[in-house]
């Protein structure tokens, strides 16, 4: 292909519809034609990345291989498209106000006054393209963050009308997501809430080509003619959307429906290959047909906001389609867990996973739960605070350091067997300064984690400040406590594991980045498999 054709997927109605459950859908299908798609997401907030966001105001920071900190919904992208995403997939209004005022800073626009329109739109329309002019993909969909109609969508909104017109016919569409509600009152489907958000669309300056309508209940051919002449699109470009039981039955959904074919059309692309999604729906059929069932405790500080540990949820359902195992996550706030309550709380898992986070809160609750999973012979999968947790109840309970901890935690500690990077200790700024995206990791031969991976070296994503203080390694070694991956840069410890336990092994990277439908994380495989195991 000469040119790199664009897809737009707005929002309207309500947030949190799924646009990019849709968008992630659409590129599967479009991939499993023959085209080389990638999608991309722009978030109008202000925060330069998500880095700095509270898991309770945004859920989980997704970080990328490149070590670009973004938007939940890359993560969909990945695990949908089994292919990376980087730094220009995820852009926000904090990021191009930035380049932009730099730019004016070192007097790049010769003195003109600097406006939103042309130059925060210009910067948008350049960023949009980065992908598609890299030669690398056919189709770039992205996903507006937002609902239409909101004043910090806006710029976006301008920028696609402007990129449209100068991408000329063919060459650029707009997917338009709403929600067509049923009112139980009157028992029946409401298209205006639709029809406001479509005008709402067109008032910028954009027309709809395709309708995507988020509903509960069936969306009869004689709505879809109302919608059709209502919104001013074909009848074949609305599309429904129903309640699927899993995230991962929407591809098929959209293929029932012909989103892929119309969008196509659109752009005046052949159809090429029926979609080969036969791997995909071998997934889905061991997803939906599992021989077992377990029960894995997730212990975290977040637990109330299901997004806030989404990569993780996520790669337990690849893992148990992998074993053919249905894996019930129970979520468990470590606030609530002391030594009173940890047997109470525990009892009855067939594993415990010891999630990731920041901050104090709930530290002594994660702390117990490892004691109880290394005492008690459960299967015990620790990452990033969940591996430094589990030294910190090592280093207490077997070495005697009663008072070790992590000086993230307590500065005055007397064994810090948890610090703070040397390169971090000057560093004042919070925002994209950890250590972050893939390093190296040279597994031991003979170890868990040499089995679990199946080869010595291996390249995971981080995302963290505190390390693992090298000179407790020795100490910690003798007594039983093996540091089996380290950096072979940096020297630094990467995963710890216990030999004389079924399943006890701590990362400090984050392994639910990395898994995909294709590609299940080994590790959650091989914990799935020993929490199966523990189970009988």
């Amino acid at each position: 292909m000469n040119q790199t054709k664009y897809i737009f997927v707005t929002g309207g109605v309500t947030s949190s519809l799924g646009k990019g459950i849709i968008a992630a859908s659409l590129a599967k299908l479009l991939q499993a034609r023959g085209y080389r798609t990638t999608i991309q997401k722009f978030d109008p907030y202000i925060n330069v990345d998500p880095g700095t966001l509270n898991p309770y105001e945004h859920g989980e920071c997704y970080v990328t291989d490149d070590g670009a900190e973004t938007d939940l919904d890359l993560g969909h992208y990945e695990r949908f498209l089994n292919v990376p995403t980087s730094q220009a997939n995820n852009v926000t209004t904090g990021r191009v106000y930035l380049s932009v005022i730099e730019k004016e800073r070192r007097g790049e626009f010769l003195g003109k006054t600097v406006q939103v329109v042309p130059h925060i739109t210009n910067e948008i329309k350049e960023r949009m393209q980065l992908l598609g002019q890299s030669g690398d993909y056919d189709i770039v969909i992205t996903e507006i963050g937002g609902t239409v109609g909101d004043i910090e969508s806006l710029p976006y909104i301008e920028s696609v009308r402007q990129l449209l017109w100068e991408l000329g016919d063919n060459n650029g569409i707009v997917i338009h997501l709403t929600l067509v509600p049923y009112l139980s009152a009157a028992g029946e489907l409401k298209t205006k809430p639709t029809q406001h958000s479509v005008k709402t669309l067109m008032e910028s300056g954009i027309k709809a080509d395709i309708l995507v309508c988020r509903t509960e209940h069936e969306i009869s051919q004689d709505l879809r003619q109302k919608l059709a002449l209502f919104c001013n699109v074909k009848k074949e470009a609305v599309i429904q959307s129903i309640d699927a039981s899993t995230i991962y039955d929407v591809p098929n959904l959209m293929l029932e429906e012909g989103l892929d074919k119309v969008a196509l059309k659109k752009l005046d692309l052949p159809e090429k290959a029926t979609p080969d999604l036969k791997q995909w729906n071998e997934f889905l059929h061991r997803l939906k047909n599992p021989k077992h069932e377990i029960n894995i405790g997730l212990i975290g500080k977040y637990v109330e906001l299901q997004d806030s540990y989404k990569s993780i949820l996520e790669a337990f359902i690849h893992a148990g389609a992998a074993n053919e195992t249905k894996v019930n996550v129970i979520s468990i706030h470590s606030e609530h867990l002391d030594a009173k309550t940890a047997e109470e709380q525990l009892k009855g898992l067939d594993g415990i996973l010891v999630a990731p986070g920041f901050g104090e809160r709930g530290i002594e609750g994660k702390i117990e739960t490892v004691r109880y999973a290394r005492e008690n012979k459960v299967p015990f999968f620790g990452i990033c605070l969940g591996m430094q947790m589990a030294v910190i109840e090592y280093s207490r309970n077997v070495l005697g350091h009663v008072d070790a901890n992590s000086t993230e935690m307590n500065q005055n500690t007397s064994h810090p067997v948890i610090n703070l990077m040397e390169e971090q200790k000057n560093i004042t700024d919070k925002g994209g300064t950890m250590r972050l995206g893939a390093w190296k990791c040279h597994l031991e031969e003979n170890s868990l984690a040499y089995k679990i991976y199946g080869k010595q070296d291996i390249l995971e994503r981080h995302r963290h400040r505190y390390e693992f203080n090298g000179d407790y390694l020795e100490a910690l070694q003798n007594a039983g406590l093996k540091a089996s991956g380290i950096n072979p840069d940096t020297g630094l410890v990467e995963v710890i594991e216990l030999d004389n336990h079924p399943f006890f092994i701590g990362v400090q990277y984050h392994p639910e980045y990395k898994s995909t439908v294709a590609n299940p994380h080994p590790i959650f495989v091989k914990f799935v498999e020993a929490a199966v195991k523990n189970k009988k």
